[in-house]
């Protein structure tokens, strides 16, 4: 066996052992925590596999799918955690909207940032996936949210998130509400996020709470003006 952690982890994800995987996740939590557990440990895992994913293909989506459970247990258990700290139950933040973009239906991204976001003590309203365009902006006005996190992991996909900012400009909310883009297509495609007219996108999960930082404080100066 191994003695880096991650190299273990990954090992235990592509073999499908998830009882193993969790294991090495607790018991890197039990010394430091779930939220180092996701960014120190798992982040760097999920993107080595979205590697082999996107550039060598060297993975079956019957191991995608473990992955994408074994990160819904690690971020269940931290934002379990974040709950039972009693300075943390207060949400100063938000609320924000984020969903998968109409005919998309990938949401392991989406709950990797609405994890860190709620970690990060954003108030999130998660929509799920294959989200139309007007249900977008009826919740967020709903809800009195900002910026709306829309997520695609296709180029396909994510020309859907055009229709977001029409139905924006179509109501006089475009800059009021920030769009927040991110998937894996963006990341291979920086140019994207002005071909969608999105306000804004980041890197990793690990970023999304600056993203949002920012444009929360780009749409209320935008309001206030």
């Amino acid at each position: 066996m191994d003695t880096d952690p991650g190299k273990n982890l990954l090992k235990a994800i592509l073999e499908a052992d998830r009882t193993y995987a969790n294991l090495i996740i607790d018991s890197w939590a039990a010394a430091k925590g779930y939220e180092s557990a996701i960014t120190d440990l798992l982040s760097g895992v999920l993107e080595e596999i979205g590697r082999m994913w996107d550039v060598t293909g060297d993975i079956s989506l019957s191991q995608g799918y473990v992955a994408a459970k074994i990160a819904e247990d690690v971020f269940a258990k931290a934002l379990e955690a974040k709950r039972m700290t009693a300075n943390d139950q207060k949400i100063i933040k938000g609320p924000v909207v984020l969903g998968n973009i109409e005919d998309d239906y990938h949401p392991l991204g989406r709950k990797m940032v609405s994890s860190f976001l709620q970690i990060a003590g954003w108030k999130v309203i998660d929509l799920g996936v294959d989200v139309p365009a007007d249900i977008f902006v009826d919740k967020a006005l709903e809800n009195g949210a900002r910026i709306i996190g829309a997520s695609a992991m296709m180029y396909s996909t994510a020309k859907n998130i055009q229709k977001l900012r029409a139905e924006l400009d179509n109501r006089g909310l475009s800059g009021k509400i920030q769009i927040a883009v991110g998937g894996a297509v963006f990341k291979l495609r920086k140019e994207l996020v002005d071909e969608v007219a999105g306000d804004g996108t980041c890197q990793s999960a690990l970023q999304a709470p600056a993203l949002f930082e920012g444009l929360w404080a780009r749409a209320v100066s935008l309001i206030e003006a």
